[in-house]
């Protein structure tokens, strides 16, 4: 059973689509917002840096109504943010009443995860960058654990590219860090890993949606992974699912700047569905469905055990 089905309309945004030249439009951040759904996506200029534009949609799959310029340039003040934002994440934080945008500010010292909140997506306020660089990919959680933020990363430390969690009492500064989901030497995710969408609340857990990376002959291929963390102890992970449940196969992930990228960042959850929004290609956006009761499912037939020693089937 193919556990993702791809939508027929793909890709759902181009850059044949924006109102203003783009050279690539991709990996957005997703939310229902004002009754319908608003993507936060990348766009990258004719010069090679990244900002982000909003697009809305009453259905989520067409009818795109697209801002017509950017929603957020990088700002002079923010030094990070001199070559660029890109790839964000979107979360409601209630205990503040807005959303938390995390993204990656490029700065020159390297990618670095930084933060904007917004309680509409017309005003945003700057919090700067969060952690040092180099890391990318990363969203928080929609709720504090024993009064702690919690913030999924994914650091390079000595040239490894593990997935981290990090705690914090003000969203400013984070401690306590440690690996939460690691490579897997020979596996399919044996380069990099990385968060795709912020993590999903369910009733087994915090659903984790991931890539991927393995570096072939031809380039790397990213791919989607599952995991399922503790739901009150988010550091420790249930389930990780052995095999790739979404990978480059159509022609518009492999056809584009980067080909054989399957690169998720935004899903949404609507009566049992699972809407996982992905950068194809580092390209186009496109969109795959799953119903989430089977993905559990999948999880617990497919998965392994969150402490199984690595590499270990």
């Amino acid at each position: 059973m193919e556990l993702f089905r791809r939508y027929g309309g793909n890709p759902v945004l181009s850059p044949d689509m924006w109102p203003y030249p783009a050279n690539s439009v991709f990996n957005p951040g997703a939310v229902e917002h004002g009754g319908e759904t608003l993507l936060l996506v990348r766009v990258e200029d004719f010069r090679g840096f990244s900002h982000l534009t909003i697009a809305r949609s009453a259905d989520g799959l067409g009818g795109w109504e697209i801002s017509p310029r950017p929603t957020l340039l990088p700002d002079p003040g923010y030094a990070e943010e001199r070559w660029g934002l890109e790839d964000p994440r979107i979360v409601w934080l209630p205990d503040r009443g807005e959303y938390a945008i995390t993204y990656v500010s490029f700065s020159k010292g390297g990618p670095v995860v930084s933060l904007i909140t917004t309680p509409d997506f017309q005003q945003f306020t700057r919090h700067g960058a969060l952690v040092p660089p180099e890391d990318k990919d990363a969203a928080l959680f929609p709720v504090t654990f024993r009064g702690k933020y919690a913030l999924i990363h994914r650091p390079i430390i000595r040239g490894q590219a593990h997935i981290w969690i990090s705690f914090s009492p003000d969203l400013r500064y984070w401690g306590d860090h440690r690996i939460l989901l690691p490579v897997r030497p020979g596996w399919w995710d044996c380069h990099r890993v990385g968060l795709g969408p912020p993590p999903i609340g369910t009733e087994e857990g915090w659903l984790l949606i991931y890539h991927g990376v393995r570096i072939t002959a031809s380039g790397s291929l990213y791919r989607v992974g599952l995991a399922l963390l503790d739901p009150d102890e988010p550091w420790r992970v249930v389930r990780r699912a052995s095999s790739w449940v979404l990978g480059p196969r159509e022609g518009y992930e492999f056809h584009g700047d980067v080909p054989g990228v399957t690169f998720p960042t935004g899903a949404i959850v609507s009566k049992g569905t699972l809407r996982l929004y992905y950068g194809a290609a580092d390209k186009v956006v496109c969109l795959a469905y799953a119903d989430l009761d089977d993905i559990l499912l999948f999880l617990r037939e497919d998965g392994v055990e969150g402490d199984r020693p690595l590499g270990e089937p």
